[in-house]
């Protein structure tokens, strides 16, 4: 190691106050993040050979306290300096007592041991603990080694106990494009039963950190696969085995393709540059684009002979992916634009020469709330996860929708009516039944490029009004 591990000013007075008393840990994946040489985060600090009060009154001074729990030994600072808030706690046993992820009795235990104290702690390279004024590394599992390696191993027979570790092995694996071990595998099968204990809002907390986070998706998917735990994802487990037409997809079965799509989404420079939320949308997409397949694949006589097929595909993945989204606990607002980027990803598949506008219009209507910068990067990376085929006129034909879309100004957004109920009103019509049909009839007309402005609209609406005539009592 040629650096320490680098702290805050504020947390490093609240290391110094706290040693007085007691001797101060950096454990979790703050540590985990420096020895992978990134930016560490979440320091947590963990403090041998002291009592809770003891500890919360040398942290007082520094910003205000949370006590979460005298039962759990935690205590939440949040600086008065920066703003930051800081865990410190101290060493626990825990023992199963029940069902589930909560299903612990949690007891502090000041006098507790460096490894028995880590051996709580789901995987081995989560239990690696830093000794900031000894600058020591403390490593009693052999984290280190399975952090070089790329092992994700688990730390101890506790790791059972508690179900919710295996979801968390799926995302850090693919956070981290890390290998399960054989042996953290078995248990993880062992207890895929015990899933049903999980409330929902945990699974989908993990789930979406796969999402927003992933280095390799496809590292993720491979753990569920190994674990057994596919199973509780019947639409992504109904991909593998589904073949598809080797001349188009030569990289296998559609598991194997989104495997192939996820890892190249997430290397796009576009993907790692949106807010989170975009991510986790973008991911969920991907995923999902071709939960159709499974019922719709067929082996179909084509010239040349027999290929794999799936026709209408896009349109029976949109419901599944719904399903999907709900099950796994998603907030509502992912539904309509997953669902509207699974249903149009091949909408540059459809069609031929060059895209008109009135196409284009048409399709930033349809993935409403979803965008044609969003549809891009799904189509992008479905065409991308045809390893080793590559397909540059695919993403010629992708980059060809953009630059007509952003010619339009609909690349981030669909296009709005231009006429409104008001503009008919100063039309001389009163509100009725022949609003809609006329304001209907007038977008439609919109999007086929018959008017682009209010003044085009109105001189629409009184030609199609002089055309219908008056109606009866001015409705």
């Amino acid at each position: 190691m040629n650096a320490s591990l680098p702290l805050p000013p504020d947390l490093r007075a609240m290391l110094e106050a706290v040693r007085r008393f007691g001797q101060p840990r950096i454990v979790g994946g703050g540590v985990r993040d420096w020895l992978l040489g990134l930016a560490p985060k979440d320091l947590d600090v963990e403090v041998r050979g002291v009592d809770f009060e003891t500890l919360h009154r040398a942290l007082e001074p520094f910003g205000s306290t949370d006590v979460v729990g005298r039962s759990f030994g935690v205590i939440k600072v949040r600086s008065a300096r920066s703003g930051t808030e800081y865990d410190f706690s101290l060493p626990r046993r825990e023992s199963k007592t029940g069902a589930g992820h909560r299903g612990f009795a949690v007891a502090p235990e000041p006098g507790l041991g460096d490894a028995e104290a880590a051996a709580r702690r789901d995987f081995t390279l989560n239990a690696i603990a830093y000794d900031p004024f000894a600058d020591a590394i403390i490593d009693p599992h052999g984290g280190r080694e399975d952090l070089a390696r790329r092992v994700l191993r688990h730390t101890s027979p506790a790791f059972a106990e508690d179900p919710l570790r295996v979801l968390r092995g799926f995302q850090l694996a693919a956070r981290f494009d890390l290998t399960l071990a054989p042996e953290t595998a078995a248990v993880c099968r062992a207890i895929a039963p015990a899933y049903a204990e999980l409330p929902v809002e945990r699974v989908w907390g993990e789930w979406e950190k796969w999402a927003a986070k992933a280095l390799r998706p496809s590292r993720g998917l491979a753990v569920l696969e190994e674990t057994g735990w596919l199973a509780h994802f019947p639409e992504v487990a109904a991909l593998r085995g589904t073949p598809q037409d080797p001349a188009w997809h030569p990289e296998g079965d559609v598991f194997v393709h989104t495997g192939h799509c996820l890892d190249a989404l997430v290397a796009q420079a576009g993907w790692r540059e949106r807010e989170a939320g975009d991510r986790v949308l973008l991911t969920l997409a991907v995923l999902a684009h071709d939960f159709g397949k499974p019922a719709t694949t067929v082996r179909a006589e084509r010239p040349g002979g027999a290929r794999w097929t799936s026709p209408g595909h896009e349109a029976a993945g949109g419901p599944l992916a719904e399903s999907f989204l709900a099950r796994l606990g998603a907030p509502s607002r992912y539904a309509a634009p997953v669902r509207a980027l699974v249903v149009n990803h091949l909408a540059h598949h459809h069609g031929q020469g060059e895209f008109s506008d009135s196409a284009v219009r048409r399709l930033a209507r349809r993935l409403a709330p979803a965008t044609v910068d969003e549809l891009a990067m799904v189509m992008r990376a479905d065409a991308d996860g045809r390893s080793p085929l590559r397909t540059p006129e695919v993403h010629a034909r992708i980059d060809a929708l953009v630059a007509r879309a952003r010619a339009l100004a609909l690349e981030q957004l669909a296009p709005r009516p231009v006429l409104l109920g008001r503009h008919l009103i100063a039309l001389g019509l009163t509100p009725g039944p022949r609003f809609r049909g006329l304001l209907d009839a007038a977008f439609e007309a919109q999007l086929d490029g018959a008017f682009g402005d209010e003044a085009g609209a109105l001189a629409w609406a009184r030609e199609r009004l002089g055309a219908e005539g008056p109606p009866a009592g001015g409705a």
